[in-house]
């Protein structure tokens, strides 16, 4: 291979990386402007420097180079927010360190337990009890009523299954938007999971917006088979976003940090 055909090649690959880069720099950072640009100052240093990414792949690589600037800087997380997210990182501070970014990269981001160590720079087996223990501290810290809005009832049975085992109590399963408002309504939810696509081919961001400007603010997890349509950075995006198909690691995880660090803010259809 030439050297522009590998330039290439590596540049195909941060860009296909960059969606899921920018949605763990922004839960790691607690915010979306934050998190682009730890993200962005990732890419530049690539570029600047291909040698960053010696001896892993160009995803593992590009999710390290992104580690290390956001340690070295400090590990900064957004604190002047109010409210749900304010409540969100006080819990999070009580959080043995590194073991929330372990969760992530691993549940979330689907690295194994090598390229976990290989990104935060410990070792494998450091990574895997510091998966255990995030799962262990946040399951013992927060738990509370969850809506889901999915209209497949198999996956509505599932996902109910998987809250309810982890100690959280669901208000109900709704099939449509009307349906998500009226169950709202009734028995408020403390969080959502949603699909994008309903059964009546309503829209579940319009359910969500629906029931935040009605219900106020409250962490949400969307669950669609084509995240990189929402992970644009053209409009307001979800800080938790599931990819069908799913794992139960995964929603178990996704539901863990929405408790403790939810983004409120909502999509714009």
């Amino acid at each position: 291979m030439t050297d522009a055909s590998a330039s290439t090649d590596i540049s195909e690959q941060l860009g296909e990386a960059l969606p899921y880069l920018r949605r763990f720099a922004r839960a790691m950072t607690g915010s979306q402007g934050s998190g682009d640009r730890f993200a962005a100052a990732s890419l530049e240093a690539i570029l600047a420097d291909r040698s960053v990414l010696h001896g892993v792949g160009v995803k593992t690589g590009v999710f390290r180079v992104l580690y290390r600037i956001w340690s070295s800087a400090g590990a900064p997380v957004d604190m002047e927010e109010s409210g749900l997210r304010a409540q969100a990182q006080k819990h999070m501070s009580r959080l043995t360190d590194n073991s929330r970014e372990a969760l992530l990269l691993h549940t979330i981001e689907g690295f194994n337990f090598g390229e976990v160590a290989e990104i935060i720079g410990i070792t494998q087996d450091e990574a895997e009890e510091l998966v255990k223990i995030a799962r262990r501290e946040m399951a013992d810290a927060v738990s509370g009523s969850v809506m889901i809005i999915e209209d497949e009832a198999i996956i509505a049975m599932d996902l109910e299954s998987i809250v309810t085992d982890m100690g959280h109590r669901v208000t109900g399963v709704a099939r449509t938007r009307a349906e998500a408002n009226e169950i709202g309504t009734a028995d408020v939810p403390d969080m959502i999971l949603a699909d994008i696509q309903l059964a009546d081919n309503s829209s579940g961001i319009d359910a969500i917006n629906d029931l935040i400007g009605r219900l106020g603010d409250r962490p949400v997890i969307f669950i669609t088979a084509f995240p990189e349509r929402l992970l644009t950075g053209e409009k307001h995006e979800p800080a938790f976003l599931i990819s069908k198909p799913y794992t139960e690691e995964q929603v178990i995880s996704a539901v863990s940090q929405a408790m403790f660090f939810s983004s409120t803010e909502t999509l714009r259809a």
